[in-house]
C-alpha cells in the first residue's frame, strides 16, 4: 500500500512538471529593429561626446580665468575640443 502511495504521488509531481507551460521558441532580431537601435546608440553617445567635451571646454576656461587672476600666464597646451569652442578660436581677438 505504501508503495502505489509513494508511486502515485511520484508520479503526480513529474506529471505537473512534464505540463509546465514552456517558453515561446527565440526567433531572431529584426534586422531593421537593430538597426534602428544602433543608430540610437551612436547617436546618443555622439550627444554625449559633444556634452563632455563643452564641460571640458568649461573647466579649462575657468582654471584659466582663475590662475590669471592670480597673475599667472597659462596657455591651453590642446585645441579646443568642442566644435563650438574650436569656432569661438578662429575668431580674432578684439583688443
Amino acid at each position: 500500500m505504501k508503495t502505489k502511495l509513494i508511486l502515485a504521488a511520484f508520479a503526480l509531481s513529474f506529471g505537473s512538471t512534464v505540463w509546465a507551460k514552456l517558453p515561446p521558441p527565440a526567433t531572431p532580431p529584426d534586422p531593421v529593429k537593430v538597426a534602428e537601435a544602433k543608430a540610437k546608440a551612436d547617436e546618443a553617445a555622439a550627444k554625449d561626446k559633444a556634452l563632455l567635451a563643452t564641460a571640458e571646454d568649461r573647466v579649462a576656461a575657468r582654471y584659466i580665468k582663475e590662475q590669471k587672476a592670480k597673475g599667472k600666464d597659462v596657455k591651453p597646451q590642446m585645441a579646443a575640443a568642442s566644435p563650438a569652442a574650436a569656432a569661438k578660436s578662429a575668431k580674432p581677438v578684439k583688443k
